[in-house]
């Protein structure tokens, strides 16, 4: 029978206490780095959020499966039959400097929580190739050059190696809706998940993002609203075909490439949830990042007068809630297939 995750009891279910957790090392900064074993399992599963730092929804998900988790009785068969390996925060430096939009949220009502539009568009900050986290992984057991937060979990995830599945939760500023990203070599292995997860999507109300970027970093359109994971050769392979040799050489391992470098076969999978909903016709091409509707908005110094046009050309925030729903109706999915297939 299928393992089954009860989204709406997980949500509901506060963070384990930080001390609850193990510190796994510290950031550049000198904040802690705390990870979560759960389960005794004989299927491994690992799990990671806040590679990018402008991408809070994915570290607050874990953060409540965890504590879910945490505390089921020992011969639930999530963790009877499941060994977790759960690092909710990667970058707590990434964290702290995009605070002043993230930890910020506007009542949507019904108890529906969202992002600020004009707080973001004001104070979001990313780093720059070199210094991404999820791109960041360890190129050798002994890579010095790798950030520390990049080292700690890398060493972490060693402990719980092979694993069934690896998921790293991400999400997009702008895009038309949920976008999902997997192993392009699970594909035939997958058609039954992808349906379900696409009604499930819908069933919810939302359309999804579907773009077919050709290949480019990585990115092949699998099927609707699904595409194959980024990868760093391929990453590198673009920059290159720029003529940038510099950037290219900064690419190191994704997680997903490092967690399949650890043997087995995972699924692996990257949920890309927008915080900002974008009408399909404000984009061109394959671009899911960079709608060109967001120029004027951009330039709109006064909130209000930002948030009224962006209500005139439709942009909306995603509730946060259910880009937490989705990411773990994706996780819920991915199991399905990788305990199953």
């Amino acid at each position: 029978m299928p393992l089954k995750i009860t989204i709406d009891d997980i949500l509901a279910r506060p963070a384990p206490p930080t001390k609850d957790g193990e510190v796994i090392g510290t950031s550049r900064e000198g904040r802690d780095i705390v990870a979560y074993q759960i389960g005794n399992g004989p299927f491994h599963v690992s799990l990671i959020g806040g590679c990018h730092a402008d991408e809070p929804v994915g570290p607050t998900m874990l953060e409540h499966l965890a504590g879910y988790l945490a505390g089921l009785p020992a011969k639930a068969p999530l963790v009877s039959r499941i060994s977790w390996w759960i690092v909710p925060r990667t970058n707590p430096d990434g964290d702290e400097v995009n605070s002043p939009w993230s930890r910020i949220l506007a009542d949507r009502g019904e108890g529906r929580s969202a992002y600020d539009l004009s707080l973001y568009l004001r104070h979001v900050a990313r780093e720059q190739p070199g210094d991404d986290v999820e791109f960041g992984f360890p190129r050798s057991h002994g890579d010095a050059g790798a950030r520390p937060e990049n080292r700690a979990v890398a060493a972490f995830l060693r402990r719980g190696a092979p694993y069934i599945l690896h998921a790293s939760f991400h999400g997009m500023g702008f895009a038309a809706g949920p976008w999902y990203l997997m192993e392009g070599s699970w594909e035939e292995r997958t058609v039954e998940m992808r349906q379900r997860l696409r009604e499930r999507t819908a069933n919810l109300g939302y359309r999804l993002h579907d773009v077919d970027r050709g290949g480019e970093k990585g990115f092949t359109r699998i099927d609707e609203g699904f595409t194959t994971r980024p990868d760093s050769r391929a990453m590198a392979a673009y920059f290159r075909s720029l003529g940038d040799e510099r950037t290219a050489e900064l690419f190191r391992p994704s997680s997903m490439e490092f967690v399949r470098s650890l043997g087995g076969d995972p699924l692996t999978l990257v949920s890309e949830m927008p915080l900002f909903l974008v009408p399909p016709e404000h984009f061109q091409g394959a671009d899911p990042v960079r709608p060109p509707a967001l120029a004027k908005l951009r330039c709109l110094a006064d909130p209000q007068e930002l948030r009224r046009e962006a209500e005139r050309i439709g942009i909306a925030p995603m509730p946060i809630e259910d880009q937490m729903h989705l990411q773990l109706a994706f996780l819920e999915e991915g199991l399905a297939a990788a305990l199953y297939e």
